[in-house]
């Protein structure tokens, strides 16, 4: 206002009478000038700002069979501090390289209960059974070169509607297919359809979406026979020329599989194939059998099991879309020998670069890595194979195990009676609940 009041007064005045205005008359004006030139920059807006965003920065081994055996929640809402419903947004035309990152502190609540989930197995069920702490709940996966977006049961059930799903492997394999059904259940309830007497297999239904999921009991994935059914041996017997059909005979009705096993590969073992002993693992000092390294028995049984899904795939479903992912190993956290009561006592998450994988864990990893790499490449178009990339995040988490609380009140029988620990699987909700953020990006993918 000051600058056009300024112009309107003097644009009348001729340069020659401006001339002859006294030196002080026309200082003065000068600095009239110069207030409404700073006030006009005042008043007028500044070109905007950058809306973009930095970069956000943000062993030993024991299994379940082995352990002694142990004596709908609300949906969140999409607000400040809470876990989003919505779906997430499409995946980049760049795979996300989710193996390498950090475990980064998230306030959050957990994105289920974990003592009302009924697909719980006791023995994961950490809070129920008595564990205080609760810091290992309040842990996200931050990539080190994108993000990891929530995990949305809405996008995996619309996925899933009128599939089958299955998780084939061991404990392990159950742990994660336990973990999605309690992630799903937080938003429509599924129905359990089937259960054999142990809980090895089973199976539910999401009758609004018509979707299924199932768990399929397969820790070597061919054909096996578990110490455990025969009394006084100590060794698991593989066949490695034969497959195990519990499973196998089922994938004609099967649209995406999980398949997660390693650990038992790591026990004492003989291995047939043509119908006789072709070695063993763990056994030369007493039986006439020549030593096998289990890392080749694995890498064998991977291969065959994926090249054997890729015939009956190309015999059975024709142009159907059928998907398989491969879990990598999932290192424990033994402080000591597992069998001797070694604890798992660490309350937080490894920070990257302190916790390095150990020769066993890498070796394992690489296997999977490049079996599903190599699968992939032969398959057709409707098959599509990934490996599910878990073993550096799992590696960096020794605060998600159920420790002692495998079972209720572990320490109520007093100190005289010694207590277990699970340092292998994994407490619910905890790290595992990530393996499955992972899994709904490879299926969107």
């Amino acid at each position: 206002m000051l600058f056009t009041n300024f112009l309107k007064t003097h644009q009348q005045l001729q340069n020659d009478k401006l001339l002859l205005l006294p030196k002080r008359q026309l200082v003065t004006y000068a600095l009239y000038a110069l207030i409404a030139v700073a006030l006009l920059y005042l008043f007028v807006d500044p070109a905007p700002a950058s809306s973009a965003k930095p970069s956000s920065v943000a062993a030993p081994w024991v299994l379940e069979e082995e352990l002694p055996p142990p004596s709908p929640p609300p949906l969140y809402q999409a607000d400040e501090g809470s876990r989003s419903a919505s779906p997430p947004q499409a995946s980049a035309a760049v795979a996300c390289d989710y193996s390498d990152g950090e475990w980064v502190p998230d306030p959050r609540p957990p994105p289920y209960n974990g003592t009302a989930c009924e697909a719980i197995k006791d023995g994961r069920s950490c809070m129920a059974n008595g564990r205080a702490d609760t810091g290992y709940l309040h842990w996200r996966w931050q990539p080190r070169l994108c993000d990891l977006p929530d995990f949305s049961p809405e996008a995996f059930l619309r996925w899933l509607s009128n599939r089958h799903m299955a998780f084939v492997g061991d404990s392990l394999a159950r742990n994660q297919a336990e973990s999605l059904m309690c992630l799903l259940s937080a938003w429509s309830p599924p129905e359990l359809v089937h259960r054999d007497a142990e809980g090895r297999f089973r199976r539910w239904v999401f009758h609004e979406y018509n979707a299924t999921v199932s768990i399929f009991w397969s820790p070597f994935l061919v054909k096996g026979v578990e110490k455990s059914e025969h009394a006084g041996v100590r060794y698991n017997e593989l066949f490695l020329d034969a497959f195990d059909e519990r499973w196998m005979s089922q994938l004609g009705g099967i649209d995406a599989a999980v398949l997660s096993a390693g650990q038992w590969f790591r026990i004492p073992s003989i291995y047939h194939e043509g119908g006789g002993v072709v070695g063993c693992y763990g056994c030369a000092a007493e039986l006439n059998h020549t030593e096998t390294s289990f890392f080749a028995v694995f890498r064998d049984v991977v291969g065959r099991t994926l090249a054997e899904i890729t015939r009956r795939h190309e015999h059975g479903r024709g142009g159907d879309e059928q998907l398989v992912a491969l879990a990598t190993f999932s290192p424990s956290h033994f402080e000591g020998e597992w069998n001797k009561g070694a604890p798992c006592t660490k309350k937080r998450p490894y920070k990257k670069g302190e916790k390095e994988l150990g020769y066993t864990e890498t070796e394992m990893r690489k296997i999977v890595v490049e079996a599903a790499a190599n699968a992939g490449a032969a398959s057709s178009s409707t098959l599509r194979f990934a490996a599910l990339d878990v073993t550096t995040l799992a590696n960096m988490r020794p605060d998600g195990h159920p420790g002692p609380y495998m079972r209720k009140n572990p320490f109520a029988a007093g100190e005289g009676r010694p207590v277990q620990n699970d340092c292998l699987h994994w407490c619910m909700p905890g790290p595992v609940d990530t393996f499955n953020q992972i899994l709904l990006q490879t299926i969107l993918r």
